[in-house]
């Protein structure tokens, strides 16, 4: 029987034990939940006090006679600590129908009671009328549907003077919107439950509303461009989030670049070449105008600059080594094609919209030519032999000239390639390197009249490289339109942006010329093929061009001609976001190319980085 008691004397410990770690669970709850709850909450007549914190509660009574998308934005991203609540109550139709009938009814009345009295007219009166007759009749239709909505504002503040502060603020703020707002006084209890996430409209202040109104309210209106990985582009000046986005998540990482001269493109592909780089990708670069001299050396990057007097050398023959076998096969064919379209710019070209170039024989004869040169060469169609050592134009030129038909006269057009002027660059084995993180070819040296032909030929070495080695690249291509004046060389430029995603290349192209570049089919079909656009300062006829093909609002078209320097669209899939390019001091210095802006902006970063603070604005 002692036993037996023991027993029990041991169970009830154990119950008392048990209870006691519940109840002390318990009460560390009701500890959490008062360290998350204010110390005290204070409600006067016109405002709280929550804690040491003072908050004050409004609502919206009066509303413009049109409201306009994005009225809201302003005070959403106004840089004040803010809750906004919004109740949406649905009406039946009939009811509001009925109620119309009689509005109208009345104030056909008062129209009709005061021409009687022959008082002057009433614009408000009648204005009154046209749109109780036009929601009517939008009702009667079904196009419409009837609305109450509740808009609330709570805002807060360190002491009753900020307070005041900012209810100043905000009041200008809707009153430069045509709507205005009161305290809820002698309910801030009140206030206070409606904009705290409880769905509790304690207020039950509500203004009738059709479903056009209600529409322009929904407060999410600006795009959010801000991605956990990805390269920081710039601030979005709709909400002055960051926008940090990664090219290659989207369906192709193709990008253009639309731009007057000095509206800062250039600065700002040269930021996203090196933040691509930080990534781990391979950046290449075709170089018109030495722009990008100065980043290469200072990454370490290899520098080619391609000139008449220079030992550099790139020939057009070489193959790719492709690993795809199915590619390999057709990699002679492909690059056969490609030189058809090289030949016919530098024997003459083919200018868009003109029919200047080589006649159906001269091509048949020229293909025949090209076929006959890799043969001679142990090059055919079998790629086992594509690792022999490839021609040059030099062989081409002389089996053009041992053949019959156009073959000699394609010769003598041909020479000045292979012995004339523009002998050597073009028409000797590749000597180049570009294994390296940067590769940059400068073509500035070169004659205008070389320019597209070393362009056109540079991107075919390029391509030939990426379609070898699969890695993550980007691909600038500056100053493209002079390329898109020649149909082959933009024909090229369009079927490396449709190709590139398979080999995980991002072309970039840039462009200050619009109207040369969007006045070809090929031009636009680039852009169809680029995923992401950014549209910088535009001349106003360049505007015309962009808002017809990117469909802008009237607001974005006058912003377009007028953005500062650094500034514009930014299009990301189906997002666009007006953006504010920003870099760090050490960044402008080594992207920027102003000597103005170098000498200026070191003196600036001396002096900012001893104060801990940098202007994105003073670095631009």
């Amino acid at each position: 029987m002692a036993k037996k008691d023991a027993k029990d004397i041991a169970a009830q410990q154990r119950a008392q034990e048990q209870e006691e770690v519940e109840k002390a669970f318990l009460t560390g709850i009701n500890t959490l939940r008062d360290i998350i709850a204010p110390s005290s909450l204070e409600f006067h007549s016109s405002y709280f006090r929550l804690g040491t914190k003072y908050g004050q509660t409004l609502y919206v009574y009066g509303y413009p006679r049109q409201l306009y998308t994005g009225w809201l934005s302003p005070l959403l991203n106004a840089d004040e600590v803010l809750d906004v609540s919004m109740f949406i109550y649905p009406v039946e139709t009939e009811i509001v129908m009925k109620n119309l009938r009689r509005k109208v009814t009345e104030l056909e009345a008062s129209l009709s009671l005061n021409n009687e009295k022959g008082l002057t007219r009433d614009p408000a009166l009648e204005a009154a009328l046209s749109d109780a007759e036009e929601l009517r009749d939008q009702l009667q239709l079904g196009a419409e549907k009837f609305f109450r909505l509740g808009f609330y504002i709570t805002l807060y503040a360190e002491s009753l003077d900020e307070m005041n502060f900012v209810r100043s603020k905000i009041e200008t703020m809707l009153g430069q919107q045509m709507l205005f707002s009161k305290v809820a006084s002698s309910q801030q209890e009140q206030g206070l439950n409606a904009t705290i996430p409880q769905m509790s409209d304690s207020l039950q202040i509500r203004r009738n509303m059709n479903t056009g109104a209600i529409s322009t309210s929904f407060p999410f209106t600006s795009a959010d461009l801000t991605q956990e990985n990805g390269v920081l582009y710039g601030v979005n000046m709709h909400n002055n989030g960051l926008v940090i986005f990664d090219r290659y998540t989207l369906e192709n990482a193709n990008m253009v670049v639309f731009a007057k001269s000095g509206a800062g493109k250039s600065f700002t592909v040269k930021l996203e070449a090196l933040r691509t780089m930080m990534m781990g990708a391979e950046v290449l670069i075709i170089d018109p105008e030495n722009e990008y001299q100065k980043l290469c050396e200072a990454v370490g990057g290899s520098y080619i600059r391609l000139s008449l007097s220079s030992d550099t050398r790139i020939n057009p023959f070489d193959l790719p080594k492709v690993i795809d076998s199915d590619e390999a096969d057709n990699a002679l064919r492909a690059n056969i094609i490609t030189l058809h379209g090289l030949f016919r710019l530098m024997l003459g070209g083919t200018s868009v919209g003109a029919q200047v170039g080589l006649s159906p024989a001269e091509e048949a004869d020229l293909d025949q030519a090209l076929i006959d040169t890799y043969a001679r060469a142990g090059i055919t169609s079998d790629p086992l032999t594509h690792n022999s050592v490839p021609p040059t134009i030099a062989n081409l030129y002389d089996t053009l000239v041992h053949m019959g038909g156009t073959g000699p006269q394609l010769a003598q057009r041909l020479r000045k390639y292979t012995t004339g002027t523009f002998a050597g660059i073009f028409s000797q084995q590749s000597n180049i390197d570009i294994n390296n993180q940067m590769v940059v070819f400068n073509i500035r040296d070169l004659e205008d009249e070389l320019r597209p032909v070393a362009m056109y030929i540079v991107l075919s070495h390029v391509w030939n490289i990426v379609r070898s080695n699969q890695k993550k690249r980007m691909l600038i291509v500056d100053e493209a339109w002079q390329l898109m004046k020649y149909d082959d060389s933009a024909n090229f430029l369009f079927s490396l942006a449709k190709r590139a995603r398979k080999y995980y290349l991002g072309l970039t192209t840039i462009s200050q010329d619009v109207e040369d570049f969007m006045g070809s089919k090929l031009g636009r079909a680039i852009v169809s093929n680029s995923s992401m656009q950014l549209l910088l300062k535009q001349s106003s006829s360049a505007v015309d061009v962009l808002s017809d093909v990117f469909k802008l609002t009237e607001e974005e078209r006058k912003r377009l001609a007028n953005f500062p320097v650094g500034q514009g669209l930014f299009f990301a899939g189906q997002n666009h976001v007006h953006i504010q390019i920003i870099a760090s001091e050490i960044e402008h210095r080594l992207v920027t190319t102003n000597p103005n802006q170098t000498s200026s902006s070191r003196r600036k970063g001396d002096n900012m980085m001893t104060n801990g603070y940098t202007d994105p604005n003073e670095l631009f």
